[in-house]
């Protein structure tokens, strides 16, 4: 058996007070991403985030937070970690789009995008895993590692993975979470300043929410997300659904030029893999 770790991190919020502009309200977009290891080198990444601090000369801890850096700084870390042998996958919500949704309202329950966010996470994490182990001839397991955030309940978080394995949804999504790859027991919560796993996952979740969520002047900045994008995970070649989810998918996603130029970049990859 092969067996994987996936570090769980969020950028943006969860909240629809204000939206749309407003530089005091709540995020536009709200994501959710994981760093994705084999138990080999879950062991290195110790190793691989001291490697990007070191660099940091009057940072005298080992907390790596993409918020707390500058720009150059930002630009120094995830060019550092692209080199490693780490996947990353993120789920992005346009929130926007929620408004004028039927179900608002169930939104707006606490903890309840997270949620949401996490499912298509695993479907995806737990598919690319079981296809990585298939490769090598054997089974996979996952183990799941949630960064600790105020106000969310992990029990609750356990209970809806055991709903949906158990079959009892009254709506069934077109993909699943691989049930031979994770049991709902097997997920943890910790606290990002004492894991480098969960602080790589900051970067990957970051980098990409960064490239979709205008700043104060109305501009995106895609240069991380691009920089990581050779990490993320792919399906027949492509990232995007699958290392990188838009929801609503890109298609019926209201995109700035600038939202819309990232993602026609990331799909652009695939073309020029393939050669």
């Amino acid at each position: 058996m092969k067996n994987f770790v996936a570090y769980v991190d969020e950028a943006g919020d969860e909240g629809f007070g204000k939206l749309a502009g407003e530089s005091s309200g709540q995020s536009n977009w709200f994501s959710i991403g994981a760093a994705i290891v084999d138990e080999d080198n879950d062991k290195l990444l110790p190793a691989w985030r001291d490697e990007v601090m070191s660099r940091f000369a009057k940072r005298k801890d080992r907390d790596l937070h993409f918020r707390e850096l500058n720009h150059d700084q930002r630009v120094h870390a995830c060019s550092a970690i692209a080199g490693k042998m780490v996947g990353g996958c993120v789920v992005s919500s346009c929130k926007v789009t929620i408004l004028d949704a039927e179900e608002i309202e169930v939104f707006k329950r606490p903890q309840h995008l997270y949620n949401y966010l996490t499912r298509f996470l695993l479907e995806r994490v737990t598919t690319v895993c079981k296809k990585r182990a298939a490769s090598n001839g054997t089974t996979a397991s996952l183990r799941v590692v949630f960064s600790r955030r105020k106000g969310t309940d992990y029990q609750q978080m356990r209970e809806y993975l055991e709903l949906m394995r158990d079959g009892k949804e009254k709506m069934r999504a077109v993909r699943s979470i691989d049930w031979t790859v994770l049991d709902p027991a097997n997920i943890a919560v910790e606290n990002h300043k004492v894991r480098a796993g969960l602080q790589i996952a900051d970067l990957f979740t970051s980098a990409v929410w960064k490239a979709l969520e205008p700043n104060g002047y109305g501009n995106c900045e895609d240069r991380y997300a691009k920089i990581l994008a050779p990490r993320l995970i792919r399906q027949n070649g492509s990232a995007l659904n699958c290392g990188l989810t838009i929801i609503p998918p890109y298609s019926k996603c209201p995109l700035t030029p600038e939202q819309k130029s990232f993602l026609d970049w990331v799909i652009d990859q695939k073309k020029k893999t393939r050669g």
